[in-house]
């Protein structure tokens, strides 16, 4: 897909929690990245995170650190 059109869905899907608090609308953004975006898309923009990669939202690095630790129980 190209790592562009990622980014701008995550901005915009973060963009749709502007009115949460960060922390709650990081795990919003990780609930809809996790339950509608293929494995290999969440993969392609971690990687691009991981590589120093900007223009991404910080609510979206939020989500994306979230689905990369497993859930306290």
């Amino acid at each position: 897909m190209g790592i562009e059109p990622l980014i701008r869905m995550a901005n915009q899907i973060a963009s749709q929690f502007t009115h949460h608090p960060p922390e709650q609308a990081a795990g919003e953004v990780a609930n809809h990245l996790k339950s509608f975006w293929a494995p290999p898309m969440r993969v392609e923009l971690t990687a691009y995170v991981d590589d120093g990669g900007v223009g991404v939202d910080p609510v979206v690095l939020m989500a994306l650190d979230r689905l990369r630790t497993p859930a306290q129980s």
